[in-house]
């Protein structure tokens, strides 16, 4: 019989050195309660991802991220409205996303940004959005973490025209070298999914080997994105370990020491306090 693409992928060995899951959507993967949310977690902690940043997409998800936050020591939350649900953008959603982004445990304002893949919010509605959450990050001195699908130039071309907040993360990075140059010269950190582990995805082999320590973060987007070879299957924070090390191996260095420049750099673009 064939493998249950439905079951998750096995919890791999410890890493030598926790990490951070830097973008998962715990409520996605099927968290509700407390302790729906602990048992994903430690689930985390035995494959050696011992803190996440559950990721809001809407005004609900968002409420729940910043609640789920202060459930569990090693939950942190970043909200913010996902472009393609910009269309009906106004006064009220803006107030409760500022709200809720001053939370102590609120880490980043995202996810935000650009999609031209899916056509469910006009582009001027996207572009207005997102220089909104990039002025609110910049007010209140939090990281922006950026959605960017198939809009690597305006994204850039906004972030110029705003002025970007000092710490940018683009979550998911979905560039080639050639984009992934310009993020690392403006001083961005580009955040590698499971997309990374993919055999055709040669522009994300090239740019994961090019983004010095420091400049790079490790992530699921959980429950999407699954790392190689469980491609297609569940996703939870736990796989980030698998991510991590294939970052290695393209690298040619060892995993502890990309373990090690995955966790202090989330501590420092998320203010984690040091594990």
């Amino acid at each position: 019989m064939g493998e249950d693409k439905r079951a998750l992928p096995p919890i791999p060995d410890r890493l030598p050195v926790a990490v951070v899951d830097a973008h998962t959507h715990l409520d996605a993967c099927g968290a509700v309660t407390a302790a729906d949310v602990t048992a994903m977690v430690d689930r985390a902690e035995r494959a050696g991802v011992a803190r996440v940043v559950t990721v809001a997409d809407d005004l609900t998800a968002a409420r729940w991220a910043a609640e789920a936050s202060t459930w569990d020591s090693r939950v942190y939350a970043a909200v913010a409205i996902h472009p393609t649900r910009t269309k009906d953008f106004g006064e009220p959603e803006r107030s409760e996303v500022e709200r809720l982004a001053r939370g102590e445990r609120v880490v980043a304002v995202g996810e935000t940004g650009l999609d031209y893949y899916w056509d469910y919010s006009p582009r001027d509605a996207q572009q207005e959005a997102f220089r909104w959450h990039i002025d609110l990050a910049k007010r209140l001195g939090k990281t922006l973490m950026i959605h960017d699908r198939e809009a690597h130039e305006d994204v850039l071309r906004i972030l110029d025209e705003e002025g970007a907040p000092d710490t940018v993360v683009f979550h998911c990075f979905s560039g080639d070298e050639r984009i992934a140059r310009r993020c690392l010269d403006h001083g961005y950190v580009l955040s590698f999914a499971g997309t990374v582990t993919f055999k055709n995805a040669r522009g994300l082999h090239e740019a994961a080997r090019m983004a010095p320590l420091g400049q790079f973060l490790a992530e699921t987007d959980a429950p999407f994105l699954t790392p190689h070879p469980y491609r297609g299957r569940p996703n939870e924070p736990y796989c980030t370990a698998y991510t991590v090390r294939h970052l290695a191996m393209l690298r040619g260095e060892a995993v502890h020491e990309v373990a090690e420049a995955v966790r202090t750099t989330a501590e420092r673009v998320y203010g984690l306090p040091g594990a």
